[in-house]
């Protein structure tokens, strides 16, 4: 993509409205337009990141053996009526009517309309067991809408249901669920802690927040500072493997880690002193088994194996996808801008060009953005006719995590630069040099 034709709004002055970094920088770098309160139009650079987040959340969850699909943003209140949440999920339901004078609601959540999917079409033991999931906007009407997408109205989820013949079967599902995000999160570059947690308006005994840690997080956390020191890695994990599933979330769950709602005080002091830690969190993601909540309400039932009918064992599962966007940016930026993990970035590179109309460097840089294209790359090309201190500014602005420049100095030498926006190190090398480095690192993702 060439700068000059495409649409970048930035803002060179810290916008007054913003009390958070994330929500400062995504204005800035012309990611985001404030709609109305706590609600968003997603501007080009900003909408290419939020794909980016989106793609990875599916492709994990197809990893993990978990089916696609796509639900309604309205739903028939009547089918909260049957769950017996209509009345008690509150304010934060926005409640309306079609001109025929039937209640609706813009779904915060999809258990309902799930179940009565579920009841329509499975019966038997045999179609089990069975995990469908959507990535969909939601819409809660919060009280005080702030810090940007961070704690929007409007907001992008992915959001999952679990079906299963037994207990036994629904917690392997929950398991499953908690390896899929780590390594979802990992591959964003984050590192977001499982946490045990308060069930709230969804239900059930058994949840886990994602907490990225943050000075900005809305919740207060205590953990063991061992925790920090885990990750998942490049191991190879078998979703069907009931005990290799069950292993990573004893692995990642056992030492101490907790919201305030659910901190138990006496357990954590426990913990070694030293190893003791409170903090801020972002919460990004959480899981829930809620067993036959929702089957027993809405007769969602499957014959087993000896003939009787029994309510299936469910549970759900949600990340924030829109939400991602800003955590990551909390967990990695600098005084200039932020810093795009590779996984995420709108960009692999940014190419500036330092003397545009140059005959030599228009000529390099070019050849540069079509290698780097043929190669699945697309680079932001920056041949906008600008002074060099403010391409500079907008490549550290909007966080490419690496940048080639050209200028006919370098050149006359017969080399270019390439600089890590995380390090700040810039080396000299040749163009088809920096282009294989470039190819590298991205093939490895």
């Amino acid at each position: 993509m060439r700068l000059s034709r495409y649409f970048l709004p930035v803002l060179k002055e810290n916008p007054a409205e913003a009390q958070i970094v994330s929500h400062r920088l995504m204005l800035r770098a012309g990611m985001i337009k404030q709609q109305a309160a706590g609600i968003y139009s997603w501007l080009p650079l900003g909408f290419r990141v939020l794909k980016r987040i989106e793609q990875i959340v599916h492709e994990e969850q197809v990893r993990a053996g978990h089916i696609p699909l796509l639900m309604p943003t309205l739903q028939p209140a009547d089918l909260w009526r049957e769950s017996g949440r209509y009345e008690d999920y509150g304010q934060e339901m926005l409640r309306i009517q079609d001109r025929q004078g039937r209640e609706m609601l813009y779904g915060p959540t999809n258990e309902e309309m799930i179940t009565d999917i579920f009841r329509s079409h499975v019966s038997s033991y045999k179609d089990l067991p069975l995990t469908l999931y959507h990535i969909q906007w939601k819409f809660r009407d919060e009280m005080r809408p702030r810090f940007g997408v961070m704690r929007g109205r409007e907001f992008l989820m992915k959001d999952g249901y679990n079906f299963d013949l037994t207990r036994e079967d629904a917690l392997h599902a929950y398991n499953r669920h908690l390896v899929s995000y780590l390594r979802t999160y990992e591959r964003m570059g984050l590192q977001a802690i499982p946490m045990r947690a308060d069930s709230g308006p969804i239900g059930g005994e058994d949840t886990h927040e994602f907490l990225v840690l943050a000075e900005t997080g809305e919740s207060e956390v205590f953990y063991d500072s061992a925790v920090t020191d885990i990750r998942l890695g490049v191991r190879e994990i078998d979703y069907d493997d009931k005990a290799q599933c069950q292993a990573v979330m004893e692995e990642f769950t056992s030492l101490y880690a907790r919201t305030d709602e659910t901190h138990d005080a006496a357990q954590f002091d426990q913990i070694p002193e030293e190893r003791r830690r409170s903090a801020r969190g972002i919460e990004v993601g959480q899981i829930f088994y809620f067993g036959t909540k929702y089957s027993e309400a809405m007769g969602a039932t499957v014959v087993t194996p000896d003939g009787t009918r029994v309510p299936v064992e469910m549970g759900s599962h949600g990340i924030g996808v829109s939400r991602l966007l800003g955590a990551i940016i909390e967990a990695s930026h600098d005084d200039k801008g932020i810093i795009w993990p590779e996984g995420v970035t709108p960009f692999p590179c940014g190419i500036v060009n330092l003397k545009q109309g140059d005959a030599g460097t228009d000529a390099a840089c070019n050849a540069i953005y079509k290698a780097l294209a043929k190669a699945g790359l697309e680079p932001l090309y920056d041949d906008r006719d600008e002074r060099a201190g403010a391409k500079f500014a907008t490549m550290d602005l909007i966080g490419l995590p690496w940048r080639i420049t050209v200028g006919p100095r370098g050149l006359a030498s017969g080399v270019v630069e390439l600089t890590s926006r995380r390090t700040g190190i810039s080396e000299e090398m040749t163009a088809e040099a920096a282009v294989a480095r470039i190819t590298d690192i991205y093939a490895g993702l």
